[in-house]
Protein backbone atom coordinates (compact mmCIF):
# COMPACT_ATOMS: atom_id res chain seq x y z
CA UNK A 1 0.00 0.00 0.00
CA UNK A 2 0.89 3.79 -1.01
CA UNK A 3 2.21 5.73 1.92
CA UNK A 4 1.65 9.49 1.69
CA UNK A 5 4.10 11.96 4.14
CA UNK A 6 2.03 15.19 4.22
CA UNK A 7 1.83 17.95 5.99
CA UNK A 8 -0.86 17.74 9.29
CA UNK A 9 -4.05 19.49 9.10
CA UNK A 10 -6.04 20.04 12.62
CA UNK A 11 -8.48 17.58 11.27
CA UNK A 12 -5.50 14.78 12.56
CA UNK A 13 -5.19 15.94 16.09
CA UNK A 14 -7.21 12.75 17.50
CA UNK A 15 -4.94 10.76 15.20
CA UNK A 16 -1.85 12.41 16.42
CA UNK A 17 -3.00 12.04 20.02
CA UNK A 18 -3.31 8.44 19.62
CA UNK A 19 0.51 7.98 18.66
CA UNK A 20 1.61 10.65 20.72
CA UNK A 21 0.22 8.04 23.43
CA UNK A 22 2.05 5.44 22.19
CA UNK A 23 5.52 7.64 22.32
CA UNK A 24 5.03 8.26 25.79
CA UNK A 25 4.42 5.15 26.87
CA UNK A 26 8.13 4.03 25.41
CA UNK A 27 9.30 7.09 27.12
CA UNK A 28 9.91 7.13 30.64
CA UNK A 29 10.42 11.36 30.96
CA UNK A 30 6.84 11.86 29.67
CA UNK A 31 3.57 11.08 30.39
CA UNK A 32 0.36 11.48 28.43
CA UNK A 33 -1.96 13.95 29.10
CA UNK A 34 -4.73 14.26 25.97
CA UNK A 35 -5.41 17.92 27.00
CA UNK A 36 -1.74 19.24 27.45
CA UNK A 37 -0.59 17.47 24.33
CA UNK A 38 -3.94 18.82 22.11
CA UNK A 39 -2.67 21.87 23.13
CA UNK A 40 0.21 21.41 22.19
CA UNK A 41 -0.43 19.75 18.67
CA UNK A 42 -2.71 23.05 18.27
CA UNK A 43 0.46 25.33 18.60
CA UNK A 44 2.39 23.58 16.52
CA UNK A 45 0.35 23.83 13.72
CA UNK A 46 -0.70 27.17 13.95
CA UNK A 47 3.22 28.10 13.64
CA UNK A 48 3.76 26.85 10.41
CA UNK A 49 6.31 29.09 9.28
CA UNK A 50 9.12 27.78 12.20
CA UNK A 51 7.46 24.52 12.60
CA UNK A 52 6.52 21.40 11.14
CA UNK A 53 4.35 18.76 11.24
CA UNK A 54 4.18 15.97 9.06
CA UNK A 55 1.97 13.02 9.12
CA UNK A 56 2.20 9.26 7.13
CA UNK A 57 -1.19 8.22 5.85
CA UNK A 58 -1.68 5.05 4.64
CA UNK A 59 -5.36 3.85 3.10
CA UNK A 60 -6.80 7.18 4.71
CA UNK A 61 -5.55 6.80 8.15
CA UNK A 62 -2.67 8.55 9.97
CA UNK A 63 -0.15 6.28 11.18
CA UNK A 64 2.72 8.17 11.65
CA UNK A 65 4.31 11.55 12.92
CA UNK A 66 7.27 13.86 13.01
CA UNK A 67 7.35 17.09 13.87
CA UNK A 68 10.64 20.00 13.63
CA UNK A 69 10.98 23.30 15.32
CA UNK A 70 13.35 25.98 14.32
CA UNK A 71 15.68 27.74 17.17
CA UNK A 72 18.85 29.93 16.27
CA UNK A 73 22.25 28.07 17.08
CA UNK A 74 25.08 30.53 17.93
CA UNK A 75 27.86 27.57 17.37
CA UNK A 76 26.45 27.47 14.33
CA UNK A 77 25.30 30.99 13.48
CA UNK A 78 22.45 29.70 11.58
CA UNK A 79 19.09 28.46 12.23
CA UNK A 80 18.70 24.90 13.56
CA UNK A 81 15.80 22.31 14.07
CA UNK A 82 14.84 20.33 16.17
CA UNK A 83 13.23 17.13 15.59
CA UNK A 84 10.45 15.73 18.11
CA UNK A 85 7.71 13.17 18.02
CA UNK A 86 8.84 10.83 15.92
CA UNK A 87 6.30 8.20 15.97
CA UNK A 88 4.95 5.14 13.86
CA UNK A 89 1.92 3.41 15.05
CA UNK A 90 3.29 0.14 16.49
CA UNK A 91 1.32 -2.32 13.81
CA UNK A 92 3.06 -0.19 11.27
CA UNK A 93 6.58 -0.40 12.46
CA UNK A 94 9.67 -1.90 10.43
CA UNK A 95 7.76 -1.06 7.12
CA UNK A 96 10.31 2.11 6.36
CA UNK A 97 7.54 4.38 7.63
CA UNK A 98 9.57 6.06 10.05
CA UNK A 99 12.32 6.89 7.72
CA UNK A 100 9.96 8.26 5.19
CA UNK A 101 8.88 10.16 8.00
CA UNK A 102 12.30 11.61 8.67
CA UNK A 103 13.58 11.93 5.11
CA UNK A 104 10.51 14.58 4.72
CA UNK A 105 11.48 16.29 8.08
CA UNK A 106 15.27 16.63 6.69
CA UNK A 107 13.88 17.89 3.06
CA UNK A 108 11.58 20.35 5.26
CA UNK A 109 14.89 21.74 6.73
CA UNK A 110 16.62 21.97 3.93
CA UNK A 111 14.12 24.12 2.58
CA UNK A 112 13.77 25.82 5.26
CA UNK A 113 17.85 26.61 5.17
CA UNK A 114 18.67 25.23 8.81
CA UNK A 115 22.08 24.19 9.52
CA UNK A 116 21.03 20.99 11.08
CA UNK A 117 18.60 18.90 12.64
CA UNK A 118 19.14 17.60 16.53
CA UNK A 119 16.57 15.39 18.20
CA UNK A 120 16.76 13.78 21.95
CA UNK A 121 16.26 10.02 22.13
CA UNK A 122 15.44 8.01 25.37
CA UNK A 123 18.44 6.48 26.27
CA UNK A 124 17.34 3.20 27.17
CA UNK A 125 15.44 2.59 23.28
CA UNK A 126 17.76 0.71 21.72
CA UNK A 127 15.68 0.15 18.93
CA UNK A 128 15.19 3.89 18.29
CA UNK A 129 19.14 4.71 18.52
CA UNK A 130 19.59 2.04 16.60
CA UNK A 131 17.65 3.36 13.99
CA UNK A 132 18.71 6.79 13.67
CA UNK A 133 22.16 5.68 13.77
CA UNK A 134 21.49 3.70 10.49
CA UNK A 135 19.69 6.86 8.90
CA UNK A 136 23.14 8.69 8.95
CA UNK A 137 22.51 10.89 13.16
CA UNK A 138 25.33 10.29 15.32
CA UNK A 139 25.52 10.70 19.13
CA UNK A 140 26.97 13.71 20.28
CA UNK A 141 28.73 14.05 23.74
CA UNK A 142 26.20 16.53 25.05
CA UNK A 143 23.61 15.04 27.82
CA UNK A 144 20.20 16.67 27.42
CA UNK A 145 18.57 18.60 30.84
CA UNK A 146 15.87 20.22 31.73
CA UNK A 147 14.53 21.69 34.63
CA UNK A 148 10.19 22.46 35.08
CA UNK A 149 8.89 25.68 34.83
CA UNK A 150 5.32 25.28 34.81
CA UNK A 151 3.94 22.46 37.27
CA UNK A 152 0.66 20.62 35.53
Amino acid sequence: MKIIIRQAIPEDIDALLALLKELFEIESDFSFNADRQRKGLALMLAGRESRCVLVAEKEGSVIGMVSVQTLISTAEGHPVGLVEDLVVHNGHRGEGIGQKLLAGAESWAVQQGLARLQLLADRDNQPALRFYEKNGWSKTRLLGLRKMLIRQ
